[in-house]
């Protein structure tokens, strides 16, 4: 079988040797994506990694798009991808990175680092008074897959007591006190001291924190996100910081986004802000992990096996029950 893959990963020679090995006879191209020419992705049978969106749509010969990001809502409009192109994501490649940095910006904000450094920038010797701990609070997991799923095991580690919010499946793992469905989220965010959350971009998802429910937090409670942006409807945000009403936020991703310079959010001295970084390939760890996902779904793939992490485009999650094979395997 002779298929064209498309790589677009920033991938050493080992890793090269080690996606070639699970396709061999296969044709591989090594870009990426703001190198990589239209003409190139619409000759790929295979992509891996995440192509500019406005060059899928005649890409006619696309039967499979391993996407090196977990979020997917880019391809998920229809045109985007051909009718029968299936999706996959890299879900269980960010849980350690992104998890860590959510640890880093709630220790953060609990023992006022930002406002210390601030004042180190103002050449000021002075306590910034009462700090928090992590020991003893109540956070709200909100999504319980790889980020927050690890998350919710470090702090249960520090001595939090741990609540997960699913969209479906209330079980509960040994590193969750409780575990709830999303229908119940109003009554779980008055109870929690820290509301952390790493959902995806869905249409159920987008403003689930609206003012209403911003005002349902505890007093002084901190939000972290690390998901998308638009979870949260930001003015309401910003208003809720600046009354106090919530003592802090960490934040990895904005709607907007990029934030513009000229936003409220920046000044706000409660809110911690990174560029959506906390995944990416800043921790080497991750595109290791990445690779990993890509070459395990390749061979899987071309051995007409089920694909982990295969997404359904109706919901925009992961199908749950492996999917069917995609197709067999050539002679």
């Amino acid at each position: 079988m002779n298929q064209t893959i498309l790589v677009l990963l920033p991938v050493e020679e080992r890793h090269q040797k080690l996606l070639e090995s699970c396709a061999p006879g296969c044709s591989f191209l090594y870009r990426l994506p703001d190198t990589v020419l239209p003409r190139e992705v619409m000759e790929a049978n295979i992509i891996i990694g995440c192509p500019p969106a406005r060059y899928l749509r005649d890409s006619d010969e696309l039967e499979w798009l391993q996407c090196s990001s977990a979020g997917v809502e880019a391809y998920l409009a229809p045109g985007v991808l051909p009718p029968k192109a299936l999706l996959t994501n890299a879900t269980g490649a960010y849980g350690l990175a992104i998890s860590e940095h959510m640890l880093g910006m709630l220790l953060e904000i609990f023992k006022r680092l930002h406002t210390y450094r601030d004042a180190q920038h103002q050449h000021q010797w002075k306590s910034q008074g009462q700090v928090r701990s992590i020991y003893g609070s109540t956070i709200l997991v909100l999504g319980m897959g790889d980020i927050g799923g690890e998350f919710a095991k470090r702090v249960k580690a520090l001595g939090a007591y741990v609540i997960g919010v699913r969209r479906r499946d209330a079980s509960r793992p040994d590193y969750a006190d409780e575990v709830h469905l999303t229908d119940k989220l109003d009554e779980l965010l008055p109870r929690a001291d820290v509301v952390a959350a790493s959902l995806p971009g869905t249409r159920e998802t987008f403003h689930l924190l609206d003012a209403r429910r911003l005002n349902l937090m505890k007093e002084g409670a901190v939000f972290l996100n690390v998901g998308r942006g638009n979870l949260v409807d930001t003015q309401a945000l910003c208003d809720a910081l600046e009354r106090g009403r919530l003592s802090g936020a960490g934040l990895d991703v904005t709607d907007p986004e990029p934030l513009p310079p000229d936003h409220p959010l920046w000044d706000l001295p409660s809110a911690v802000i990174t560029p959506h970084v906390s995944g990416f390939y800043h921790l080497p760890e991750t595109l290791e992990r990445i690779v990993r996902i890509s070459a395990d779904n390749l061979r899987a793939y071309l051995a007409g096996e089920p694909l982990r992490n295969l997404i359904d485009f109706q919901t925009g999650y992961r199908r749950v029950v492996p999917a069917a094979s995609p197709r067999k395997a050539e002679p």
